[in-house]
């Protein structure tokens, strides 16, 4: 019996040695002797910008109906507030009355370089304000998003009594039915003049020419918000003198009309940099049009009906700006003031008018 538990105990102890040396192996190799049965996760790299996307759509159409109707009480409050921060009808163009000669313009983008009023400058500022003290019945806004495309609202665009556009939009043939023809004014950034027409620094008639589907309409030109903005802004407004252009009349925004309107959404919870060109025209006929309807106000990818994918623009599907504007935010705002009936979006087809 001794003879043999002295032959057992270095089998014995052998063994242990083995049996710890093939579990430290194991837990220094990360090896799992079983066969895992975990399902394999989907990279969330894959479906991020999709799922943001997706939650940005349904917070933006929580407040969205198709079944809209104006709240004179709620549309009356709101614009009186505008009206008492921004003073869009005395102050949204820069005129001879809002700034006199030898005066200095502040750049809303850069404050700390102000423009000197000179004789030249202000010979060429409007003499007063292109909208006085009138209120237009309807006003139709019209964004340049996907969403117009197939849409059928250029009649019901074209029935409102004053319709602004924005940097200078195609309106040929091949976009009639969506989005009109009809302007009254329109918007064109400084980026758009240097992409299409080299910045106005070599053929002019090209600009000119492209601008008759416009018709008699303000052209507003934001010369002021920064330095590099003025000198293409001024040839666009000498380029239309030159030329014996008896159509579209070219005038400044305001940069202190700007400034109180970056406060007045910052105060509101807007935290972009600045305001699209889109919420800049949308604010300013809130303060002069006694009915205000949105069209091509949507930023996003997906139609809100179907989820079908929808291009950027309705002409094109080139990308804006997200550093500077944060246009799902700003539509968020815009669609709180559709529920409250203050102004009214249009998402998808118009119905068409009644015979």
């Amino acid at each position: 019996m001794r003879t043999l538990m002295l032959w057992f105990l270095p089998i014995f102890l052998l063994c242990s040695f083995c049996s710890v040396a093939l579990w430290i192996f194991l837990c220094n190799n990360n090896v799992n002797p079983r066969p895992s049965s975990r399902i394999p996760q989907k990279s969330s790299e894959s479906c991020k910008g999709c799922s943001k996307d997706n939650v940005f759509i349904a917070k933006a159409l929580e407040n969205y109906s198709h079944k809209w109707k104006k709240d004179e009480a709620n549309f009356k409050r709101f614009r009186s507030l505008l009206s008492s921060k921004c003073h869009a009808v005395s102050k949204a163009v820069v005129t001879q009355n809002n700034t006199p000669l030898g005066s200095n313009v502040i750049y809303d983008g850069e404050r700390r370089k102000p423009l000197q009023v000179t004789q030249a400058l202000f010979n060429i500022l409007a003499k007063e304000q292109p909208f006085g003290n009138a209120t237009w019945e309807s006003c139709a806004v019209v964004g340049n998003g996907g969403i117009l495309a197939n849409s059928s609202c250029g009649e019901e665009i074209n029935s409102a009594q004053f319709v602004i556009r924005c940097n200078l939009p195609p309106l040929d043939n091949r976009y009639e039915k969506d989005v009109g023809n009809k302007t009254n004014l329109v918007t064109a950034n400084p980026s758009i003049l240097h992409e299409k027409y080299s910045g106005l620094m070599e053929r002019r008639r090209p600009f000119v020419e492209s601008l008759r589907p416009y018709g008699q309409a303000l052209l507003l030109l934001p010369a002021f918000s920064y330095g590099h903005n003025t000198p293409v802004s001024l040839r666009a407004f000498y380029t239309l003198e030159d030329f014996g252009s008896d159509s579209l009349l070219p005038v400044f925004l305001n940069p202190e009309y700007l400034r109180s309107l970056s406060k007045f959404w910052r105060e509101r919870g807007l935290n972009s940099v600045r305001p699209s060109t889109g919420l800049i025209v949308a604010s300013l006929a809130l303060e002069i049009c006694s009915n205000v309807h949105l069209y091509g106000f949507w930023p996003f990818s997906k139609h809100p009906n179907d989820s079908r994918p929808i291009t950027n623009h309705y002409y094109d599907d080139r990308a804006s700006k997200k550093n500077v504007h944060s246009m799902p935010t700003e539509f968020e705002h815009l669609s709180k003031l559709h529920k409250q009936g203050v102004i009214h979006i249009h998402l998808g087809k118009c119905q068409p008018p009644l015979s």
